[in-house]
């Protein structure tokens, strides 16, 4: 599990490796939902960069206490990773350390759950020194109540007088060593976070605007597109872990338009909240724009999932919001046949009925584009000026004749 050193690892030296996924199919969790978490998790094993290469599932109520799977079904797991020179197992749900210690004697291979990939992942992306540290909070956090059992690499403190106690075990040296270090990077991530709202106030009271959305579904892209930067953006799961914030000007307006960490399912709360400090751009924006892939099957799936987190951790109730419907240019759509009698699937709906039925639920505050192709940013860069224009004519309401003026002006 010795997942902390990742953070040290280049991803281009790291060899690829192969992968089996491993799901349940439950009472609370059907066939068809199952095998959207594992498309996902497929997602983020290429993204941490490892190849997948078989997939397992299983039917049951609940997950086995040692083994996650049945008796029988690890053994078929064994036995595929022992004549196809598989390195690594992943499975789509916490483990726990008694778990870890039984599927990976049985295998012999590195056994992972969906947040270990996560953190790892989140671990090779981190490029700043808050972001390294809020990821290495985050591992910490996740290591601490699952050492027992575990055989854990960390660091080793030094001899000394009172440094360790008589009969002191292994796993309370480790146990003591996390705690520390988990008070430490708190403090500095709160140091961190005293500079980040020192920075925000020297911002003036410009209007602000955060891109919020589920992982992958363009917002850095969008954001190169209306700021006219180069941030970057990958077809990969948590391409972007820090958050930039840029200004932008629409006609005459500035207001100010930060990017944030994505989220995803089956993400623990802990997780988001390691990553206070790039939230709080969320907590003190004054609109959010709600970037969707509208090509994903799942994608008012991701919608809630979202808004579930941003009511969470991010404060985010009562803020204005607008919707933005991406990547329509990779929407697909196939006609149902007369003769099927099933409920019709996001397949099945075409665009335009999607836009009036979102249209109507927003009460307008939404727009459909293609930050890729460039396909309706001027309706989207109107949006924004109209919302913008109303929360600055708020701060600074002397500016309302200007506004006025450069409409007649350019009206004429």
């Amino acid at each position: 599990m010795g997942f902390i050193d990742d953070s040290k690892r280049n991803i281009s030296t790291v060899e690829q490796e192969t992968a089996v996924l491993v799901g349940l199919i439950t009472p609370q969790q059907n066939e068809a939902k199952a095998a959207e978490y594992l498309d996902e998790l497929e997602f983020l094993a290429e993204t941490a960069g490892a190849e997948t290469v078989k997939r397992f599932t299983q039917r049951c109520d609940a997950p086995n206490s040692t083994s996650y799977v049945g008796k029988g079904k690890l053994e078929e797991i064994v036995d595929y990773v022992e004549n196809n020179q598989v390195s690594l197992v992943v499975f789509d749900d916490d483990l726990s350390p008694k778990q870890i210690a039984f599927i990976q004697k049985a295998t012999q291979v590195k056994v992972l759950d969906r947040t270990t990939l996560i953190l790892n992942i989140f671990a090779k992306r981190a490029q700043t020194a808050n972001a390294k540290m809020q990821v290495e909070l985050a591992q910490y956090q996740y290591l601490l109540p699952r050492l027992t059992g575990m055989w854990t690499h960390l660091e080793r403190q030094r001899g000394g007088i009172g440094m360790r106690g008589p009969g002191e075990t292994q796993i309370e040296t480790d146990r003591r060593i996390i705690k520390t270090k988990i008070s430490l990077l708190k403090q500095r991530l709160a140091d961190w976070d005293k500079q980040k709202v020192i920075q925000r106030k020297n911002r003036g009271k410009l209007t602000r605007i955060a891109l919020v959305g589920y992982t992958n579904v363009g917002k850095s892209t969008l954001m190169n597109v209306l700021s006219k930067s180069d941030v970057f953006a990958e077809n990969k799961l948590f391409a972007t872990l820090d958050t930039t914030v840029r200004k932008v000007v629409i006609e005459n307006l500035p207001f100010l338009l930060s990017d944030t960490v994505g989220f995803i399912r089956k993400l623990p709360t802990h997780l988001v909240e390691s990553f206070k400090t790039t939230l709080d751009e969320v907590r003190d924006s004054d609109i959010l724009v709600h970037v969707v892939d509208i090509s994903h099957p799942q994608f008012e799936e991701q919608v809630e999932v979202v808004n579930r987190t941003l009511q969470e951790v991010c404060d985010a109730a009562g803020k204005e919001m607008i919707m933005v419907f991406n990547k329509i240019d990779q929407f697909t759509y196939v006609p149902k046949d007369e003769d099927d009698l099933t409920p019709r699937r996001r397949e099945n709906i075409p665009l335009d009925e999607l836009q009036e039925t979102w249209m109507a639920r927003m009460a307008g505050n939404c727009v459909f584009i293609s930050a890729k192709q460039g396909i309706n940013i001027d309706a989207l860069k109107q949006m924004l000026y109209d919302k913008a224009r109303i929360v600055h004519t708020q701060r600074f309401p002397y500016n309302d004749f200007l506004f006025q003026r450069y409409d007649d002006l350019t009206t004429d």
